[in-house]
């Protein structure tokens, strides 16, 4: 678990503190990475796509393990509110999607739950599943496919996500309904 440690502790680094979803991501994109063949010594930022599906410190996780990002359009969110991540190796098109098969308490001691993580096989810790994941492809790393201006706002708006609504091109906060509201 020598490896495990290693990782941890630079996750930490990053996420600023270490908790039970810290130690959980870590394992799950330790083993995910392990499962598709992925070294994680090595930078494999150009390799994977990270599917996280919640918005917690195991993102974090993931994000430090595989080097993917959102700048990167390399770590994609996808809100489910499920503890799992989804790899997929873009070399040879495989993709694993790790969960964790045991609940810890949070009612436990904080140390005492992270010794537990630490100390549990990963066959007893994390599912791995291999999935097919397509990847659509204004949704691949590199620079815009797609640009266009919000006939509305005119704002800019890249990689296919504007509406033609009426006729005109919108961005989807003009489109839709914007999670913010302006000051006046």
């Amino acid at each position: 678990m020598e490896d495990y440690q290693y990782f941890l502790e630079k996750v930490n680094k990053f996420h600023g503190h270490t908790c039970a979803g810290i130690a959980l991501g870590t394992r799950i994109a330790l083993a995910a990475m392990k499962h598709l063949g992925l070294d994680p010594y090595k930078d494999n930022r150009k390799n994977i796509i990270a599917y996280v599906e919640v918005d917690r410190c195991m993102a974090d996780a993931v994000m430090v393990i595989t080097g993917c990002s959102p700048g990167k359009r390399s770590l994609k969110y996808v809100d489910y509110g499920k503890f799992a991540a989804t790899l997929v190796n873009l070399s040879t098109g495989k993709a694993v999607r790790g969960t964790v098969k045991k609940v810890f308490s949070n009612k436990g001691d904080k140390e005492e739950t992270l010794r537990e993580i630490l100390t549990t096989p990963d066959s007893r810790l994390v599912t791995l599943q291999d999935v097919n994941v397509e990847i659509p492809e204004l949704d691949k790393p590199g620079p815009p496919k797609n640009k266009a201006v919000c006939e509305v706002c005119e704002e800019r708006i890249v990689d296919g996500r504007e509406v033609i609504q009426g006729g005109q091109t919108r961005c989807r906060a003009c489109a839709y309904e914007k999670y913010y509201t302006e000051c006046k």
